[in-house]
């Protein structure tokens, strides 16, 4: 993902938020601005020092930290100011397309005011902290922690072949150095340390969790990575950390939740009528130039927030949809795809 900074100049931004004083004005929806509070006049109209003062925030927070020295912010908004004048003077905001950008923008803005509003109103308290606290993390959870070791191999027959010599009596550890495909395991006895299930694949945990302490399975377990034979050696009952160590995490989780209730209330009580209707599909489309094929996109992607602990373990976990923008380059050739890792994953 490609990540830009603003511009210094002629940024398109939603920063140009410059008004006039009483007189000047033309626009009886403009917020009306002292001169005490502008830090410009541009053709009689006020800059407010507000707008100066976002502009240089966000610029800091694009651009990690970096300062930028006032004057050219100032002539940055000054510049901004001259073209929106000259834009309005030869009435571009009157032309289809800049007005329809115009009310998507505004729609934008007042999308986020009506979520900020609802939060404002709607709080999180500490009780729903705590609550969430106790169904994720604490005594409502699954706190169990799994140490196991694992053989990792291509196919079912090779895995059935190990459980063969386990069976015999052979060594786990020494299988696992022989014979495994998971780098890392493969040098020291397959063994995974300490985790709990939610750090790995389905599968691969699910097993984990129905062996006895000191068993191995006896039916190899598929994994996109391959085929495993695993021993669970112990687990334990992990301490959850405590409120104080996972608040921050908690709190995005059920401010997600509110909006999503408060968005699932207003569509029960309003009136939509579907109009969209579903087409067949289209044949594939001939590659497009690549100065299109650069533009942002923006997708829906499913991710999972972790919550961990001091220590980085994963203690819960919540599964989240997010709009991510994406400024998706033309390919210049095909890339050949990247051979699965011959590891069970840990998320960290």
């Amino acid at each position: 993902m490609k990540k830009t900074l603003i511009p210094l100049l002629v940024a398109g931004t939603a920063l140009i938020a410059t008004g006039c004083d009483q007189k000047a004005t033309t626009d009886a929806s403009a917020p009306v601005i002292n001169k005490a509070d502008a830090i410009a006049i541009v053709n009689g109209k006020y800059i407010a020092k507000a707008t100066f003062d976002s502009l240089e925030k966000e610029i800091a927070e694009r651009s990690q930290g970096q300062a930028f020295p006032k004057e050219k912010l100032l002539e940055e908004l000054i510049q901004r100011e001259l073209l929106v004048q000259d834009a309005i003077q030869k009435q571009l905001d009157k032309t289809p397309e800049v007005a329809d950008r115009l009310e998507e923008a505004k729609k934008s803005i007042l999308t986020q005011a009506e979520v900020q509003n609802f939060m404002k109103a709607n709080p999180v308290t500490d009780a729903e902290i705590k609550a969430e606290y106790d169904s994720k993390v604490g005594a409502g959870s699954n706190n169990t922690e799994y140490k196991a070791r694992h053989i990792l191999v291509k196919t079912e027959a090779e895995a059935k072949k190990l459980i063969a010599e386990l069976d015999k009596g052979a060594d786990f550890a020494k299988l696992a150095n022989k014979n495994s495909l998971d780098g890392k395991e493969a040098q020291n006895g397959g063994d995974l340390g300490w985790f709990v299930a939610g750090q790995m694949v389905e599968p691969f945990s699910k097993a984990v969790i129905a062996l006895e302490k000191g068993k191995y399975t006896k039916e190899p377990v598929q994994t996109q990575f391959g085929w495993h034979v695993i021993l669970r050696e112990d687990s334990r009952a992990q301490t959850p950390p405590p409120l104080e160590a996972v608040k921050e995490q908690l709190m995005p989780m059920l401010q997600r939740k509110k909006v999503q209730d408060m968005l699932e209330n207003l569509r029960k009580q309003a009136k939509v009528e579907i109009l969209m209707k579903d087409e067949p599909a289209k044949p594939a489309e001939a590659p497009k130039p690549a100065a299109e094929a650069a533009k942002p996109v923006t997708e829906e992607v499913v991710v999972e927030e972790e919550i961990k602990d001091k220590d980085g373990k994963t203690v819960a976990k919540e599964t989240i949809v997010e709009e991510v923008t994406e400024e998706k380059a033309p390919a210049a050739e095909e890339k050949k795809p990247e051979a699965a890792k011959p590891a069970v994953e840990k998320k960290k």
